[in-house]
């Protein structure tokens, strides 16, 4: 069975199904070690400049402490706040053209897209991408690049066709780590309630797409990966473990 083949959205996104440093009781992750290193390779001799975008959990004031906590010394670190949280006050989003990472964080995938839209923020990350800004998210920053999710932001898991669509087919994050996501996943794909072929993720696991064509996973826990799955059949996505074996 084949990947989805590329769609017109120039660009890196890598999309996590659950891990980095909001999943880690010490704010450590090699997720995010490799993305901070990816995203300073174009930039020797100066700290990356990554930007968290915390929509999705209404600009919660701990998440973005966390943020900042991780990232500290080792990247040049913003706050994209739409509510203006305190400290964080309203940034215009055209701020995302001066960043090399942007991170996107967990929450609700439909609170996301529906304040994003209003704010002009899709637009802004399209622009950001196609000049070499790396996009990544997590759980409901994974969702929202892809055509459809599976999302829990209406209380039960629902299937959502209401995503960016930067990438084709559909994605459902923590696949094996919270139940009925896997199971429902494929009853929405083999219906046709969500596009296909869709991305089952796991925690701790990150889909590297480039130019709309996946082209590598990496997973910083043992056991953890990705599956392809479409209306007939299901295919494991190969996995490069980072800081242990593979």
């Amino acid at each position: 069975m084949d990947a989805p083949g590329p769609v017109s959205m120039p660009g890196t996104i890598v999309a996590l199904g659950g891990g980095g440093f909001s999943m880690s009781e010490t704010g450590e992750s090699a997720i995010d070690d490799w993305l901070l290193a990816r995203a300073g390779a174009n930039r020797p001799g100066r700290l990356p400049a990554v930007c968290f975008i915390p929509t999705a959990a209404g600009d919660s004031r701990d998440y973005c402490e966390r943020f900042e906590a991780a990232f500290a010394g080792r990247a040049r670190t913003r706050v994209l706040s739409l509510f203006g949280q305190n400290p964080w006050d309203y940034a215009h989003p055209e701020m995302l053209l001066d960043m090399d990472l942007v991170y996107v964080g967990g929450g609700s995938t439909v609170n996301l897209l529906a304040l994003w839209r209003r704010h002009g923020v899709d637009t802004v990350l399209r622009r950001a991408a196609a000049d070499g800004t790396i996009l990544a998210g997590i759980s409901a920053g994974a969702n929202c690049w892809f055509e459809g999710s599976s999302t829990d932001s209406f209380g039960p898991l629902a299937p959502l066709r209401d995503g960016l669509g930067f990438l084709a087919g559909s994605a459902c994050p923590h696949f094996h780590g919270e139940e009925g996501r896997a199971d429902s996943f494929r009853t929405w794909i083999g219906e046709g309630a969500l596009p296909g072929p869709g991305y089952g993720i796991d925690d701790g696991t990150a889909l590297v797409f480039e130019d709309g064509t996946l082209t590598s996973a990496l997973t910083e826990e043992p056991g953890a990966g990705a599956l392809l799955i479409d209306r007939a059949s299901e295919t494991p996505v190969a996995t490069t473990r980072l800081g242990g074996p593979t």
